[in-house]
């Protein structure tokens, strides 16, 4: 007996031997805001001004002014792997105050209403959101320098449909190049285009994107960033310049970032992009974007992919009965090939 009670003197304390409490955190109380940017784990958001700043569970409060205030996050413990990307919207809690040094945290991302997805490359399996809860995707292209690439534009339609979002197709530099091809090309998806040119007016812009919230996309040089510094004065975004060698531009943008729009709504500015990725998009899914080609497809055999080689497509059937209009067919099918297909980036 003396011995076994030696032993047991050296003996490690049993795991778990604290009981947990059941008691969690209650954010209830807790100031909801909109990512804005996101720079190496630090999150710049935006209080909704109904909430003013919130209750401040840190230092620093100041009882809030009902405006919206800018402040600094990071992501708390309880998120876990769960990402936090631009356009969210969260709730915050900690020192909401935006003083210097204060450092606010997120502890809830609400359900997104959207969300912009891409891979690198149509055989990478790994997704990457570009930005939550945007309701227009605004596919920036010049008519010159750098030149339009279509199969781009076609790709990023099918991301925009894919996600549930509108499309917008921006042709920019009218005073170097013509719009009329692309804008024929659009034409029978029903996409809405606008045109500018260097300097020029910028009312149907205004227009498209007031009260939305609105991504921008489109490759390096095309004028994302100069059209932005134009819609939103103090913006202060970086221009690139394109090469005149390879006729592409030059990054300056590293990173999104959301601005609210002086006119009503909200901006979002993306990096240039040189591929946009898109296997995760499934043919089922780019159809239902097309409620009257779904309803005709309904009459295809099995397994029916819906392209100009497949046997017995209702689609073919139905423009040879004068239901559908071929054009309309034709635009559906092209975009539907740009997912398997790559442009010149």
């Amino acid at each position: 007996m003396r011995e076994r009670d030696e032993h047991e003197r050296f003996d490690r304390p049993r795991r778990h031997t604290k009981p947990r409490t059941k008691v969690r955190p209650n954010y209830d109380d807790a100031a909801t805001a909109r990512v804005v940017t996101i720079d190496r784990g630090r999150y710049t958001v935006t209080l909704d001004p109904s909430t003013g700043s919130g209750p401040s569970t840190g230092s620093g409060g100041d009882g809030g002014d009902g405006g919206s205030r800018t402040i600094t996050a990071m992501k708390s413990r309880n998120l876990g792997r769960k990402g936090v990307v631009v356009g969210d919207h969260v709730r915050v809690v900690g020192d909401v105050s935006g003083a210097e040094g204060s450092l606010a945290r997120i502890v809830e991302v609400t359900p997104r209403r959207t969300v912009l997805r891409r891979t690198a490359d149509d055989d990478d399996p790994i997704e990457r959101i570009i930005v939550a809860n945007a309701d227009q995707l605004v596919i920036v292209a010049a008519l010159a320098d750098p030149p339009p690439r279509p199969g781009l534009i076609d790709r990023c339609l099918v991301a925009a449909f894919d996600a549930g979002m509108e499309p917008l197709v921006c042709l920019t530099k009218s005073d170097l190049g013509s719009p009329d091809e692309l804008v024929a090309m659009l034409e029978p998806l029903g996409v809405r285009v606008v045109v500018t040119r260097q300097g020029g007016d910028l009312d149907s812009v205004r227009d498209a994107l007031r009260d939305r919230t609105s991504v921008l996309v489109g490759h390096s040089g095309v004028g994302k960033s100069t059209l932005v510094n134009a819609l939103v004065p103090d913006a202060n975004r970086s221009v690139s310049y394109v090469n005149a060698v390879t006729g592409r531009g030059r990054h300056t943008s590293t990173s999104a970032i959301s601005l609210e729009l002086p006119f009503g709504g909200w901006i979002i500015d993306t990096p240039g992009i040189r591929s946009f990725g898109l296997a995760h998009v499934e043919v089922d899914d780019l159809i239902k974007a097309f409620p009257d080609l779904q309803d005709v497809t309904r009459d295809c055999p099995r397994g029916c992919l819906h392209s100009a080689t497949e046997p017995e497509c209702a689609l073919d059937v139905a423009v040879a009965d004068g239901t559908l209009a071929p054009e309309r067919v034709e635009s559906f099918r092209r975009i539907l090939a740009s997912m398997n297909q790559r442009d010149d980036y």
